[in-house]
């Protein structure tokens, strides 16, 4: 069963040099036109936009239902919608999406869903990385906005506290 991205998943994980994850994983990503549109022309000449885009792995498919992604659009931005809508058509077996509202609206459609952390720490389980305390770190690093509290929470479940 397929599994789809939005853009920050896939921007932080190449931006720590983790997307090779997603492939070990899932073998193929999906994405919808305005996540390659968010991660590939908007982020041209960046060193993630390239790793994305170097990746044959990662498959950019057009939605057809246009009116559910406008109406997704009242609440989330167009890659959200777009990933969403895309994960609802292709029968997703998993979107990958790390805005909270983003992933609310997903699992109140039936998706399930995780998300730049879940993914590391499905790799922290299957030993592909030994620290998470320190991807979590460089993922900080990159911007990527973590509660003191969740940071915590998350390093305590996996032993690293």
């Amino acid at each position: 069963m397929p599994v789809v991205s939005n853009s920050t998943p896939l921007i932080h994980l190449a931006k720590i040099d983790r997307l090779d994850l997603l492939k070990e994983f899932f073998g193929e990503i999906f994405i919808p036109e305005a996540v390659y549109r968010e991660c590939i022309l908007e982020g041209k000449g960046s060193e993630d936009s390239e790793l994305i885009e170097k990746a044959e792995w990662i498959k950019v498919v057009r939605i057809k239902d246009e009116t559910l992604k406008k109406s997704l659009m009242l609440e989330l931005d167009e890659g959200e919608s777009e990933a969403i809508v895309l994960a609802l058509e292709m029968n997703s077996e998993l979107l990958l999406i790390d805005d909270y509202d983003g992933r609310e609206i997903a699992r109140a459609l039936g998706l399930k869903v995780t998300g730049t952390i879940g993914v590391l720490l499905k790799a922290k389980f299957q030993g592909k990385i030994t620290s998470l305390k320190e991807e979590l770190e460089k993922l900080k690093k990159t911007g990527f906005w973590l509660s003191d509290e969740l940071y915590k929470k998350i390093l305590e479940e996996v032993g690293e506290s």
